[in-house]
């Protein structure tokens, strides 16, 4: 699968290509037709490196396209900045991607969060937010569904291993055939 950032920079680049090859084609003195093209090879490295540097950056929860149906998100971690923003690290659906993001402040979601993570560190559990990408839960009107996910307790006997039947011909062990009903 082709990441979004390289899709997005190989339209970056068709772009200037084609503004380069309109450049060309016009009945335009040569210095300006130069101009242009230089102009538009210009434009790529500066592309790329605004995109490159984006990454870094927590992106808004509301510019979320990509996996804007997630069923629910593991949150990673969580840091609050009083008054101004909540800030996510989450891995949506599986993933082993992280991606951060920023919310807007609500009390109510902050503490919610902070909470949750709190009864999390203490059962060794993981934090999910279901359907975390909705317009409606980090808005004013709705509240964030979180719930805390705990690990599977392990078997209390561990389970015996199958006969295993040696033949001196066969010079082999084999586990012996299921009964016949």
């Amino acid at each position: 699968m082709i990441e979004p950032l390289y899709f997005i920079f190989a339209c970056f680049t068709a772009l200037a290509a084609l503004l380069a090859a309109i450049a060309i084609r016009t009945p335009r003195a040569t210095p300006v037709r130069v101009a242009a093209i230089v102009i538009a090879a210009a434009f790529l490295p500066f592309a790329y490196l605004g995109l490159n540097e984006i990454l870094s950056r927590p992106k808004p929860i509301t510019h979320e396209w990509f996996n804007a149906s997630a069923q629910y998100a593991t949150v990673l971690g969580v840091s609050l900045e009083e008054g101004k923003a909540i800030y996510l690290w989450l891995r949506v659906d599986e993933s082993l991607e992280p991606r951060y993001y920023r919310l807007p402040w609500q009390k109510r979601n902050a503490e919610k969060l902070q909470n949750a993570i709190e009864r999390a560190v203490e059962d060794d559990a993981v934090v999910r937010i279901q359907n975390p990408f909705s317009k409606r839960a980090w808005t004013d009107e709705g509240e964030v569904n979180v719930e805390l996910v705990r690990p599977p307790e392990p078997p209390l006997k561990h389970p015996s291993p199958p006969p295993q039947i040696f033949n001196p011909r066969e010079r082999q062990v084999r586990a012996p055939a299921a009964p016949k009903s």
